[in-house]
């Protein structure tokens, strides 16, 4: 079985064998160093080697070829004398480590550094021969004298390679030039001193990149060479070049150029490096500065964040985070505008099949979206109107901020629109909804007297062109003016349907997700002269204020109260809100229309109509004079 172990016993120091084994510890003592000898501290670790080796060749002499004639040198002590002077036993000799290599022969450093360090101290080289620093050897038993031998152990291996290489050709026949071997050796002996400092060759590369030449408009034949392969690299270069000059025109242009130059190449870069139609980029340059023009470009390049919306007729917003958070969605709270909505950042699962979302407990809603609702901000039992529902992201946050009661009337012109909204609103368990299938412009025929209407009108789509790249290129002035007519006839329908003489209503949201001047303020301020309306804050603490004026056109001071988001700024879709507030029924007589007398004896009645252009369409229908 054995003796046991006892844990409580307390160790007495080596057992019987090893007390027997007494080698050791003699030996180990003459290496290491003595606690009591407080000046061998004093002497560098190379000078107590020297000594070490000296103490070695007295106790021991080596066996030299020495005539017997020989006497000891003037000035060497008997034995003993060193120990006297610098009280140092022949234990405390061996203390050097013996890892380094000696200096190489005739360094001046070494000498000064030894003799700095030994002042002070008995000048031990004094007390021995120089016969025996002649037969030291070192640590790597290597001869001190042998220069070649110490010159070879610090040159790299490249080097020494390179030594024998010079040798073998030497010795078959080819002679290297001096010059050559001069400027080899320079190079090998280049040290730290003669080298540049890295901060002067940073200062003289700082200050070529000052010394640049300005920027010189390109020739007609590489623009055109650009426009068949473009280098697209050398343009977004000159897109900065031409961006940084406008900023600065007066200092910084080139000698007989003008502004309209520089506007037209910049404009053919952007549309070459952003692919986008003359027609569009010449909009939004009208409609942006040239430095917050590039970022809203390039806000249309990258993707805005996937949002949903907390549907609360069925959950809260904290228990879907955390179930969502427990499937593998990475999400935060939408901002501090919002109650209901999340951003996600990355999914494990699909976002758009999850159990949560089968169940109606989130609709996947873009942040614009959401706007309108909050700023129509519907009440309980309320009768309301929305005349473009589809897909029913805006009809069921309106129900749930309802909590299911009153009437909303769901409305679209696109009969497969339709089916997303019955499937999404059954999804989310919305009650208080009827679907309607009629063109907005047959309202209030259809149906009126609504508490709250709310159009999100059909647009050109430039607001949202992350998501349908094909903007940048399919839309003209015909498209533009088409959506702003279609927009103005139901802004007016949906005018009619609101109840002026509602308790609680009266109110109307216009909104669009497009940015262009002619579909937004263009739309709303026709609608203030033609029907007795308007405009109330919307009650959004965040967005920028509506064009009061935009080039050649003035619009009504009360558009400051309307709100555009942009991507570039506010990282969600482009969006344009306006809310309205009527105060009468009664529709106001044009204030345009008259009678003109011709001298012909017919009176021509004018009825003027505005459109989407900057002219009057002018109707005159001739009627004969009545006799007096």
């Amino acid at each position: 079985m054995g003796r046991k172990l006892d844990p409580t016993k307390e160790k007495r120091g080596p057992g019987r064998k090893a007390r027997k084994q007494k080698g050791a510890e003699t030996e180990l003592v003459r290496f290491l160093p003595a606690v009591s000898e407080e000046n061998s501290k004093r002497l560098s670790s190379r000078a107590r080697k020297r000594a070490a080796k000296r103490r070695l060749g007295s106790a021991e002499p080596p066996k030299t070829n020495k005539s017997p004639e020989a006497k000891p040198l003037p000035g060497k002590l008997p034995k003993g004398a060193l120990q006297t002077a610098g009280k140092k036993g022949p234990q405390s000799l061996f203390n050097a480590p013996r890892g380094k290599k000696r200096p190489a022969p005739g360094s001046d450093e070494e000498e000064e550094e030894e003799d700095s360090e030994e002042d002070g101290m008995v000048n031990h080289g004094d007390l021995w021969g120089s016969e025996d620093d002649a037969d030291m050897v070192d640590d790597y038993g290597a001869d001190s004298n042998s220069e070649d031998e110490e010159e070879g152990e610090e040159l790299l291996p490249i080097e020494r390679a390179a030594r024998k290489q010079k040798a073998r050709e030497a010795a078959a026949g080819i002679q290297w030039s001096e010059e050559e071997t001069e400027d080899e050796e320079e190079e090998k002996e280049v040290t730290p001193e003669s080298c540049p400092p890295k901060e002067e060759e940073a200062d003289g590369g700082l200050q070529i990149n000052v010394d640049e030449e300005p920027f010189v408009l390109p020739p007609a034949g590489e623009t055109e060479q650009d426009a068949q392969v473009p280098d697209l690299q050398r343009v977004h270069k000159r897109i900065q070049d031409i961006v940084g000059i406008l900023r600065d025109f007066g200092a910084q242009r080139e000698e007989g150029r003008s502004r309209s130059e520089y506007l037209n190449r910049l404009k053919k870069d952007l549309a070459i490096y952003y692919s986008y139609g003359d027609f569009l980029l010449g909009k939004l340059m009208d409609l942006f500065p040239l430095s917050e023009l590039v970022e809203f470009l390039e806000a249309n390049e990258v993707p805005r964040p996937v949002t949903l919306r907390t549907n609360t007729l069925k959950t809260r917003r904290r228990d879907l985070a955390q179930a969502l958070i427990n499937r593998g969605v990475n999400l935060d709270p939408l901002g501090k505008w919002s109650k209901t909505g999340l951003v996600v950042y990355d999914s494990s699962v699909p976002i758009g099949a999850t159990p949560e979302y089968l169940a109606g407990h989130y609709m996947l809603q873009g942040a614009s979206s959401m706007l309108p609702v909050m700023a129509l901000a519907p009440q309980e039992h309320e009768r309301i109107l929305d005349m473009c529902c589809a897909p029913g992201g805006k009809t069921s946050y309106m129900a749930q901020l309802m909590k299911n009661t009153g009437v909303i009337l769901a409305n679209d012109a696109n009969a497969e629109r339709l089916k997303s909204v019955v499937g999404n609103l059954h999804r989310l368990g919305v009650t208080n909804t009827i679907i309607s299938h009629y063109d907005g412009r047959q309202f209030p025929t259809v149906v009126g007297g609504f508490d709250r209407v709310l159009l999100d009108a059909p647009c050109s789509g430039t607001g949202v062109i992350s998501k349908d790249p094909a903007v940048k290129t399919n839309k003209d002035e015909k498209d533009i003016l088409r959506c702003a007519h279609l927009q103005k006839e139901l802004l007016l329908s949906a005018i009619d349907s609101v109840n002026a003489t509602s308790k609680t209503g009266g109110y109307l949201v216009y909104c669009t997700c497009s940015i262009t001047v002619e579909e937004n303020e263009w739309v709303v301020d026709y609608a203030l002269k033609k029907r007795n309306v308007r405009l109330v804050p919307t009650g959004l603490d965040f967005g920028q204020e509506g064009f009061t004026r935009f080039r050649e056109r003035r619009f009504h001071p009360s558009l400051r109260s309307t709100r555009r988001f942009y991507p570039h700024t506010h990282n969600m879709d482009g969006f344009f809100i306006a809310k309205f507030k009527k105060f009468s029924n009664s529709i106001p007589q044009s204030q345009t229309d008259g009678v003109l007398l011709c001298r012909s004896g017919w009176t021509a009645v004018v009825q003027s109509q505005l459109i989407a252009t900057s002219t009057f369409q002018v109707e005159a229908i001739l009627v004969p004079q009545t006799p007096k």
